[in-house]
């Protein structure tokens, strides 16, 4: 918290030097962490949805061969629930993958899957989705 002059000489006036808690409310300085929590926990719970749904629709309803073959890993959210991080990797052959045109395929379904989401959850605005695609090897490449 800044403080102005006026009152960083009174404080001092009183006292021998300043922390950082110095003139916060005490009833600010001592409540419980239940916003934050609360946020988190319903951040989770959109992730745990989205990645269900997610799973589900890659794993066959996009009609798509080269998105049957992914599985979701992990949904984070990037930096909060209005952004979340899609992180899949691919379960077919190494042979038979080929890293930009599932990319590609991905971000053209990008549109579908988010539509897919905010069917599944109950929220004003869907998140908008970025991914992260895993090869079979484990390699990694973020596309957004």
């Amino acid at each position: 918290m800044a403080l102005d002059k006026r009152t960083r000489e009174q404080m001092l006036a009183m006292c021998g030097e300043i922390h950082e808690d110095d003139g916060v409310d005490p009833r600010e300085f001592f409540k419980s962490g239940r916003g934050p929590r609360k946020q988190d926990h319903k951040a989770r719970q959109l992730c745990r949805q989205a990645a269900a749904t997610l799973d589900q629709v890659l794993s066959g309803e996009t009609g798509d061969d080269r998105l049957a073959c992914l599985r979701v890993v992990s949904v984070q959210p990037a930096p909060d629930a209005s952004r979340l991080l899609v992180t899949v990797v691919a379960t077919c052959a190494a042979v038979d993958f080929c890293r930009d045109a599932t990319a590609a395929h991905l971000q053209g379904s990008a549109g579908r899957l988010r539509t897919a989401v905010a069917a599944a959850i109950t929220r004003r605005k869907a998140p908008t989705l970025a991914f992260v695609l895993l090869g079979p090897d484990g390699e990694e490449a973020q596309h957004g």
